[in-house]
């Protein structure tokens, strides 16, 4: 426990997964003067927005956990509504909801020479004052709608997966899902069962592996609640059998060419049409796109009432839509599963740092930050879940080392050894560089076909991967701050004011 001098009033934007990181790695230094802004009604960040059917995640429940709280899960992968539960869980264990506010969120955040801090909007625009601001708005948060002509003639429903409809009745229903990633191979599967007839519109095939997806027996359970220790152990052997999936990314690795002929087999395994295997079966390297862990995908696309069209969808009609072979396909409902608009950083939070430069005009369309979390010009800016931090297998690791970062650098504040938090120009410039060299050697397959992928930005650069382990990352972020941040002395503040609603936050 640190020995505060002064209180440190820190903003935090948005309660998803970074958000309740921060804040306990916050309240475990002894720093509570922090108010996380989230703009929805709850926590939970994508695993509250996200209510499609079959909707859980890719890594299992012991890696994809933070490594402070153990918890009874249900299996092996835990899905959406487990995980919601699990960030709630987080927060009561931890004692730190009075520090969250829901329903509104931070939309500018202007630095301030004079004062030495930041001047943060509100959505409903109250202006407050922080010392420090994290942006924990994620990578995943803004919807992807396509821009295709017609989509808002659509007689019947159109909605993305990120906001599911779930009131329409689709038993009778034609239904068409655009895309194919990973959120289309856990719907499909989910919703073919449903609907009369489900029609998914490919424009380029994935590779899917199987996914060891199961309950935890009643015994296991016990066991595992029982002896934390096993537990900690599952985690790290996950971790440890993890390494080996980087080699995969490497386009002319025997790794790469094992993972490739086991997608394949499973295509052969579990595809009865020969003319669907091939539809199926990409012709670029693994890696290329991000692989999708799904048992259940291709058996669902055997069924009778499913149909899969290898063609891009080019137009949507009042009663249907166009795909790029120019054939014409009636639906009654169309699902959007085409992602986030992943390398639009900060999207919806507006940054202004010292002479009152916006933060995406610096950027450009080509996010990059030192560490992934800071950018030179931004004092006391933090961004977790930054620029090329996408990796390290589970996301989870990630965003706890950055949090500790940033309750490192709070400790500092608050016992009067800096006030102000810059970074060096060449540190930065330095870390994006050596980034890129290592996403060339060690993610290769990412640039070695022709293939669409969230990763790139506009320019084709990478701006997403971190193409390393997670051990690296946690290394890269306990050196090199001695080196890229620079820190000043400026003078005390006026206290923190405790934050408990948007309407009465500047009281």
């Amino acid at each position: 426990m640190l020995r505060a001098r002064r209180s440190v009033r820190i903003a935090i934007a948005g309660a998803g997964l970074g958000g309740v990181a921060t804040a306990v790695k916050l309240k475990r230094a002894g720093i509570t003067s922090f108010t996380v802004f989230e703009r929805k009604g709850g926590a939970g960040g994508v695993w509250r927005q996200n209510t499609y059917p079959g909707c859980e995640v890719d890594v299992p429940s012991h890696a994809y956990s933070f490594s402070f709280m153990s918890y009874d899960w249900s299996g092996t992968h835990a899905k959406a509504p487990e995980l919601e539960r699990y960030v709630q869980d987080v927060i009561d264990e931890y004692q730190i909801r009075e520090h969250f506010v829901f329903g509104c969120g931070i939309d500018t955040a202007i630095w301030s020479e004079n004062r030495g801090a930041y001047i943060v909007v509100t959505d409903d625009g109250q202006q407050l004052e922080f010392d420090v601001v994290v942006s924990c708005v994620g990578m995943l948060s803004d919807a992807n709608w396509p821009q295709l002509p017609g989509l808002d003639s659509f007689a019947g429903p159109v909605f993305h997966t990120s906001a599911y409809e779930h009131e329409h009745d689709l038993t009778t229903a034609r239904v068409g899902v655009i895309g194919t990633g990973s959120t289309a191979c856990q719907l499909v599967p989910a919703l073919a069962p449903q609907v009369k007839h489900l029609r998914l519109f490919q424009r380029e095939p994935g590779y899917v592996l199987p996914k060891p997806s199961r309950p935890y027996t009643a015994d296991e359970r016990v066991q595992w609640v029982k002896h934390p220790w096993r537990q900690k152990w599952d985690r790290f052997r996950l971790f440890r059998g993890a390494r080996r999936v980087r080699d995969a990314f490497k386009a002319d690795s025997d790794y790469q060419t094992r993972r490739r002929k086991t997608c394949q087999n499973f295509i052969a395994k579990t595809i009865d049409d020969p003319e669907l295997r091939k539809t199926l079966t990409p012709d670029y390297p693994f890696g290329c796109k991000r692989p999708i862990f799904a048992s259940d995908f291709y058996p669902s696309l055997n069924s009778d009432n499913v149909s899969v069209t290898p063609h891009a969808v080019v137009e949507v009609m009042p009663d249907g839509v166009i795909d790029a072979d120019g054939t014409f396909h009636e639906l009654d409902v169309l699902i959007l599963a085409t992602g986030f608009k992943a390398t639009d950083y900060l999207r919806t939070l507006n940054v202004r740092g010292r002479g009152g430069r916006s933060l995406k005009s610096v950027w450009a369309g080509e996010p990059s930050a030192f560490l992934g979390m800071t950018v030179p010009g931004f004092p006391n800016f933090f961004i977790v879940y930054g620029p090329n931090t996408n990796g390290g297998w589970s996301v989870m690791t990630q965003l706890e080392r950055q949090a500790e970062v940033i309750a490192r650098v709070a400790g500092k504040i608050a016992r009067g050894r800096a006030d102000i938090i810059d970074t060096r120009s060449q540190a930065a410039a330095w870390f994006d560089s050596w980034v890129q060299r290592q996403i060339a050697d060690k993610l290769s397959s990412t640039t070695a076909g022709a293939c669409h992928n969230y990763y790139h930005s506009a320019s084709g650069k990478n701006v997403t991967q971190w193409p390393l382990s997670h051990t690296a990352y946690w290394a890269a972020l306990r050196v090199l701050p001695l080196w890229g941040f620079v820190t000043t002395r400026y003078g005390r503040r006026r206290a923190a004011e405790p934050v408990r609603a948007c309407a009465d936050a500047a009281q």
